[in-house]
């Protein structure tokens, strides 16, 4: 008997069975693919955060510790590669005479190297020019001393005499922060900004330098060890932080205080923790509305047939079928699809994995991807027993043989809509959304001074809330406009059916649930759609905007400070692939006892090399303030946390305290508070003023500039880069976007989201297609009776095609509309309440025309198509159609 049920089933329920299964393949595949991707990012972030790092630990020997011993019990440290011991020593000036003139520098660092330290850490050290060993300038150094390889320095320590040594090359180093590191210090204690003088000397060199009678008694030498780890870390990088934090903190337990770890690459693996759990919250933000979505499909599509499957119930139940015999056949249907599903998304998901990223895992471990692919395979037949086991056994215990056989009653109204459910969710929402967007609110809670750091979930709680209140809205809307809106619906459908067009305005208001439902399905795949797409593409946006706010522009030439180099120089950088170049100055100012940056711009051509966003700026647009600082010379725009600190107002006179480059004095300049500054090119994220900079020029007595903003277009930064870079050697620091995008993105950031991108758009639009086309097709296949009486009764074809197409354009008309006007709010809340991934947030959002316009043209062709379906088989005759039903 199973077997022949199952056999019957696939023979005359083909359509409903496929159909299910492809809803419950979705929900699988999308479950899989994200889940896969997730777990491949996660280590993505680990990896990448460990190789960014050039020295993993920098262990300081404390006063009276045995450095070698130390060295001891670092080199039998589980988990360590290699450790080598780096000098540390301060010197009181630098000297060098190029072409008949001296050179003089203030207080720097001379490092002494071991000779293996450059293989053991390649990334600490890249040379410019010149030899890779022996005695190394650091790029700034060597600008101020104008030396070159070959020349000879001199190196005073403090309380000694001149040491003369030849420079052999000239170097840059990358990692100069951690590299000068206050080790064990708290982030608020660390430097400024790393040493502008810096000398690498060989570790015999440095040694005969640091001991010899002629150092000084203040000559004292600070050692660290220099670790690399081996790179061993768990995939998650929450765990291979709290795994490289404990290993770090049982070392200095083990040197009993005698030694303090730098963890550079538990900072790093900090900052990439705290980027997984975004990443985690972007695998719920818009993948589960995914999954969710498929399986309301499957849902949908399962109650398509559910009258008929309440007859074929109630036949077997006449025919002497036990209720357990009739749950075994309705659990062989939930069972037959839900395999089947789960095992066709699982196929889906691997083939999308392997297109996408080349492997099917998604770069995941084989464990991993076997763990979401096992939990993807239990959801496929959680879905199918919630969609069709659960309804049949509701039928088979609360439907009676012989309510099959009455006529149907009219349904009570929802509990939902008498409650008013839908108002309360959306007003809920609001609520949520303004408090998890407000001041000070944090989606990722990483407390001061605390290790753990947790997500604040229940952020989730705005966007879930406004979903399912928007669709609720709609579906009430729906079923209003159905029931009562009878002439209007026969005015509308009277082009496409002429005199039936009130009997096809009742048959519309009778079947009034399952249109409302098949709209709002629609909308709520095309809300998906379009709040993945915009979120993706806001995303792309930013990213790309954050990089160019750090590097400035394309290309960007730093001068090193104190060099005067005048605007015209700029004619000199327009090599092949420059469109425009801008001169930015660069100064310092005082603000009472505060120094902060001061940067003069051109106003009117600033915009021409690099982009400014309103977002940048209060108080006015970013055109607004640039036409401002260009009318009014003497304007100034400042930081906001500037503006509160000193109780500014617009129109107040701030005077600033600036270096006379004449007589090198500091001089007060009058400026007036024009506006609030909050991110600029090139400047840092704390405080720092704007201004124009031919005023600062005039106060100042120099237009010397600071930094030149290279404009290529968009393209060809590298090569531009490196034409720049080949024209002024090592007398400036040339960077590009490329370079600078790999540096300062997050980790999150610098994972490549395009596949995870590509599969929720591609899931999406085949969402929508399917909420439109699947459930239309089968609720037209379930009315093929309805439809052969009418042709009985005199209906013409061209009638019943208008019928049909009615019923095809008001799901179409109402579900883009609605998904439209959903997809929009949920996407602005979305970027709210995911500020955090944005650095700077973003002043718009961007919107992909091209991609929704192919969303809504999916959903189109598939709602036409089954409708075109339905009018073909409607074209059979009718005493032909009667006989099969």
């Amino acid at each position: 008997m199973i077997a022949a049920w199952a056999g019957g089933l696939a023979r005359h329920r083909t359509g409903r069975l496929l159909a299910t299964i492809a809803g419950i393949a979705l929900a699988v595949s999308l479950i899989a693919a994200l889940g896969s991707f997730l777990t491949a990012s996660k280590a993505t972030m680990t990896q990448r955060a460990a190789h960014s790092v050039a020295v993993d630990w920098q262990v300081e020997v404390q006063n009276g510790a045995d450095p070698q011993a130390i060295l001891a019990t670092i080199q039998s440290t589980a988990g360590v590669r290699g450790a080598l011991p780096v000098g540390f020593a301060h010197s009181a000036a630098f000297a060098a005479t190029v072409a008949g003139t001296t050179q003089t520098t203030g207080p720097g660092m001379v490092l002494g190297l071991p000779d293996q330290y450059r293989t053991l850490f390649p990334g600490a050290i890249r040379p410019l020019t010149g030899q890779t060993s022996g005695v190394l300038l650091a790029q700034q150094t060597a600008s101020n001393l104008h030396a070159a390889p070959g020349d000879t320095i001199e190196i005073t320590l403090p309380g000694g005499s001149a040491r003369p040594v030849r420079v052999d090359g000239v170097i840059d180093l990358p990692q100069a922060d951690s590299l000068f590191q206050k080790v064990g210090a708290p982030s608020q204690s660390q430097p400024a900004a790393p040493p502008d003088n810096v000398v690498l000397l060989p570790a015999t060199l440095f040694a005969a330098l640091t001991t010899s009678p002629a150092a000084g008694p203040a000559a004292a030498v600070t050692t660290q060890i220099h670790v690399a780890r081996n790179g061993r870390l768990p995939a998650d990088p929450a765990a291979a932080f709290t795994a490289v934090t404990r290993a770090a903190h049982n070392l200095e337990a083990r040197t009993s205080g005698g030694a303090t770890v730098g963890d550079n690459l538990g900072a790093a693996l900090d900052a990439a923790r705290q980027d997984a759990l975004y990443a985690q919250l972007l695998f719920l933000f818009l993948g589960l509305p995914g999954a969710v979505l498929a399986a309301a499909l499957t849902a949908a599509v399962a109650a398509a047939g559910s009258e008929r499957r309440r007859q074929e119930q109630s036949l077997l139940r006449l025919r002497g079928l036990r209720p357990r015999q009739i749950t075994a056949l309705a659990g062989l249907e939930a069972g037959l699809t839900g395999i089947t599903g789960a095992l066709l998304g699982l196929g889906v998901a691997a083939l999308a994995g392997r297109i996408a990223f080349g492997t099917a895992s998604f770069g995941a471990g084989t464990g991993a991807a076997a763990t979401w692919f096992g939990l993807s395979l239990a959801l496929g037949v959680a879905v199918a027993t919630a969609a069709v086991l659960a309804p049949a056994l509701w039928d088979l215990h609360a439907v009676t043989v012989a309510d099959t056989r009455r006529p149907a009653r009219r349904p009570a109204s929802a509990w939902w809509r008498r409650t008013g459910l839908d108002f309360a969710l959306l007003i809920a929402s609001g609520l949520v959304f303004r408090a998890s967007s407000g001041n000070q609110y944090a989606l990722v809670l990483a407390p001061e001074g605390v290790a753990s750091i947790s997500v604040s979930y229940w952020a989730f709680l705005g966007p879930a809330l406004l979903w399912t209140g928007a669709a609720l809205l709609l579906w009430r809307l729906c079923l209003l406009a159905f029931t009562h809106g009878r002439p209007l619906l026969a005015t509308v459908s009277r082009p496409l059916t002429g005199t039936l067009s009130a009997t096809t305005a009742a048959t519309l208001s009778r079947r009034r649930r399952p249109l409302a439902r098949s709209i709002v399905l629609l909308a709520l795949a095309v809300s998906f759609a379009l709040s993945t797409a915009t979120f993706n593409a806001t995303y792309r946006q930013q990213a790309e905007a954050d990089a160019q706010l750090t590097n400035g522009a394309d290309v960007t030439v730093t001068e090193p400070p104190g060099a005067q180099i005048p605007p015209s120089a700029a004619t000199s950088l327009t090599v092949p692939g420059v469109r425009h170049v801008e001169p930015v100055q660069h100064r310092f100012a005082y603000i009472g006892s505060d120094l902060q940056d001061l940067y003069g711009v051109r106003p009117d051509s600033i915009t021409g090399a690099t982009s400014l966003q309103d977002a940048y700026f209060s108080g006015g647009s970013a055109r607004t303030l640039m036409n401002r600082l260009a009318q009014h010379q003497d304007s100034l725009l400042v930081s906001a946390e500037t503006v509160a600190d000193f109780q500014l107002s617009p129109g107040d006179t701030i005077n600033l305290k600036v270096q006379d480059s004449r007589t090198k004095a500091l001089r007060t300049v009058p400026f007036r508070y024009a506006g609030i500054v909050k991110e600029f090119p090139t400047a840092p994220k704390d405080s720092f003023f704007v201004a124009n900079a031919s005023y600062i020029a005039q106060a100042t007595g120099s237009d010397a500039v600071g930094a030149f903003l290279l404009d290529t277009g968009g393209t060809q930064q590298q090569a531009v880069a490196a034409r720049v870079h080949n024209l002024l050697g090592t007398t400036a620091t040339v960077t590009d976007l490329t370079q600078t995008r790999n540096q300062v993105g997050s980790s999150l950031t610098s994972v490549d989201l395009s596949g995870l991108t590509r599969i929720e758009l591609a899931f999406a639009v085949i969402l929508s297609a399917g909420a439109g086309g699947i459930v239309l097709a089968l609720g037209l296949a379930e009315r093929r009776r309805t439809f052969a009486i009418a042709t009985v009764l005199g209906a013409k074809p061209r009638q019943l095609r208008g019928m049909v197409l009615t019923e095809a354009l008001l799901i179409v008309a109402g579900g883009l509309a609605g998904g439209a006007l959903i997809g929009w709010a949920l996407s602005e809340m979305l970027v709210k309440v995911l500020t955090g991934v944005f650095d700077p947030p973003p002043a718009t959002i961007a919107v992909p025309g091209a991609y929704l316009a192919l969303t809504a043209l999916a959903a189109v062709v598939a709602v036409i198509a089954a409708g075109l379906n339905a009018v073909r088989h409607s074209g059979r005759p009718a005493v032909e159609e009667l006989r099969d039903l």
